[in-house]
């Protein structure tokens, strides 16, 4: 593996060692696998300075020619470095490597669907009445500030930062200590392509969070993207509110599978216990609530627990290992405390995880899944977002009670649907409140299409035509003239 060993900080085109130096964890073993700096406030306020400079002062704005070009370079670099990128997940992020590899995998098609958009940024003209013409044009509201999470960081970087940079925003990225060996990757990458002017991307790499506070905070930062937790993100809305910042947030989310009697259940079963293990259900989108209509509850339940009891959990240079870890032991350790709750609360465990007895898993933040039976929607383990291997069960008896059952969530960021009938699922999908609804399959998403959430899952888009207006000012602009005289 080709590993950066001292992740630094990417501001104005150069490397810099600001802040304390802290250690790098794997965390399936436990083990240092390198170092970062931990930026201070100055480092972040620094690579405000460098962005709004490089917003006014580079041709990075006016020029969308250019501006494809990169992205779509952009696009070749991190082609070229794939396995470094999957390596790095997987050292870092614990993923197991077809989870990598899907995470990276995603990255230049991303950048590749961004180049279009940067040649597609059109405006409109009207002769609004005889002698005068109107035009709206769309122009880069300016500096950027991408706030990523750990828990899919090499992706989630770039979904949020193609689109900024293809409207002509310069950009601020905050990337979690988590993943700093990851970010320093990136902003490696991101070094390599000489189309894009030193001080358009700076990368910040933060354990806290004064850093994105400041960048929140910044009059020099008119627009945030956030991923992340309903906690936070509600936090940085307030905060934004005092300058009407522009903020896009994608949330939390409590997905439900809704499996009606005549569904596929062969096919939906290995479905449903992938949505639970992905990423070791640290992922906005896990399927955590099944539910499912009463005829087949019995079968369903007895064949998706035996299916969670035989996953193999273990680290990603294992070929076997079919879960990875949590991103840290205390992560493992409030995800059981929630289990507990939730078990003394009344519900039933099916299958009760948890760590595992296995001795050369004991260093790592391993946590086997957990199917619990419900009765109460109103358990705190069936509204609040666990993000671990955790799915809880419910049981409904017809179609207006498992859509009633589906939207009793704050939550609304996506839901599955399985049912061979013609018309049911279009039928169910329309009345879901979320953002992506996946037919006879989970989390089926296109980087071509929006994605985001409803209700507290989130405000605004990434992905799609709709990415970039974030990130965009829509400016009239009206002249008188003469006209020809007929």
């Amino acid at each position: 593996m080709s590993t950066v060993h001292e992740a630094r900080h990417w501001v104005a085109g150069e490397w810099l060692a600001d802040g304390p130096r802290r250690e790098s964890i794997d965390p399936a073993t436990g083990n240092v696998i390198g170092y970062y700096y931990d930026a201070l406030e100055q480092t972040m306020q620094a690579a405000i300075d460098t962005a709004a400079q490089a917003f006014l002062r580079s041709p990075w704005r006016s020029d969308s020619h250019r501006r494809a070009t990169a992205l779509s370079h952009l696009a070749d670099g991190f082609e070229a470095r794939l396995d470094e990128v999957i390596d790095s997940l997987c050292h870092e992020n614990g993923k197991v490597r077809p989870e990598a590899t899907f995470e990276a995998s995603l990255i230049p098609r991303a950048l590749r669907f961004a180049t279009g958009l940067a040649m597609h940024n059109f405006g409109r003209v009207l002769e609004s009445r005889p002698g005068q013409q109107a035009m709206s044009i769309r122009e880069p509201i300016g500096v950027a500030g991408l706030i990523i999470p750990w828990n899919s960081p090499a992706y989630l970087c770039i979904r949020a930062l193609a689109p900024a940079l293809a409207a002509g925003c310069t950009a601020v990225i905050k990337m979690p200590h988590q993943a700093a060996q990851t970010a320093c990757l990136l902003g490696r990458i991101i070094e390599s392509v000489s189309d894009i002017p030193r001080g358009v991307v700076n990368i910040v790499i933060e354990s806290g969070a004064d850093g994105a506070r400041r960048l929140v905070d910044s009059p020099k930062v008119p627009a945030i993207s956030f991923t992340g937790s309903t906690v936070t993100g509600r936090a940085i809305a307030r905060a934004a509110a005092d300058r009407l910042k522009r903020v896009g947030l994608e949330l939390g989310g409590k997905t439900p599978h809704l499996i009606f009697n005549d569904a596929d259940i062969t096919a939906a079963l290995p479905v449903l216990e992938k949505s639970c293990t992905v990423f070791a259900g640290q992922f906005c989108m896990t399927g955590s609530r099944i539910l499912v209509q009463r005829e087949i509850a019995e079968t369903v339940k007895t064949a998706l627990a035996e299916r969670l009891r035989a996953v193999r959990a273990g680290p990603a240079s294992d070929p076997s290992s079919q879960m990875g870890p949590l991103i840290d032991r205390a992560a493992a350790r409030r995800v059981d405390a929630a289990v507990e709750a939730a078990i003394a609360a009344g519900a039933l465990p099916l299958v009760r995880g948890g760590p595992p007895a296995d001795p050369a898993l004991a260093q790592g933040a391993f946590y086997l899944p957990t199917l619990l039976q419900i009765d109460n929607s109103d358990l705190p383990i069936a509204r609040e977002e666990t993000f671990g291997t955790v799915q809880t069960l419910q049981i409904f008896d017809t179609e207006d009670e498992a859509v009633e059952m589906a939207n009793d969530s704050e939550y609304g960021l996506s839901a599955c649907v399985w049912s061979r009938d013609v018309d049911r699922p279009i039928r169910v999908a329309r009345r879901l409140h979320a953002g992506l609804i996946s037919i006879n399959s989970w989390a089926n998403l296109a980087v071509e299409f929006e994605e985001g959430g409803f209700k507290a899952s989130g405000s605004g888009r990434l992905g799609g035509l709709a990415s970039v207006e974030d990130f965009l000012e829509y400016k009239q602009i009206t002249q008188d003239f003469v006209p020809h005289p007929h």
